[in-house]
């Protein structure tokens, strides 16, 4: 029996226009890892890859919203919400989840400030 490949690369919830989240991809390039782009406001996750998201993150979902947001601000601001339906909104509606999202393995880190992502490199080079 072949033994399982291990998924080395980097994945990357990003946005291209969002500063911060071309920051920390420019970061791991730097780094010269694999690098898996999902550009979440094209792809976003399903209901289930979000939950998983968070169980990596070790987050609630309204610790990933984006409440500057003038949908957050015009839907949202002021209603009460179960994780389960803040989960589900922000799979309808991908521009409330906060980037960028960057995940090793089974640990993921909101990258804000951007130099977070260094964080996974301190805990490989220790």
């Amino acid at each position: 029996m072949a033994a399982k490949k291990i998924d080395n690369s980097f994945t990357i919830y990003h946005n291209p226009r969002c500063t911060k989240s071309r920051e920390a991809l420019e970061l791991l390039k730097a780094k010269g890892v694999e690098i898996k782009i999902i550009r979440y406001l094209v792809t976003p996750p399903t209901y289930q890859e979000l939950k998983d998201l968070l169980v990596k993150l070790n987050m609630r979902p309204m610790y990933i919203l984006r409440k500057e947001e003038e949908l957050y601000k015009k839907k949202f601001k002021g209603k009460y919400f179960t994780d389960d339906e803040w989960t589900k909104i922000m799979t309808e509606n991908p521009i409330l989840i906060e980037r960028p999202i960057v995940v090793y393995h089974n640990k993921g880190l909101l990258c804000r400030p951007p130099r977070r992502v260094l964080e996974f490199f301190q805990a490989k080079e220790e």
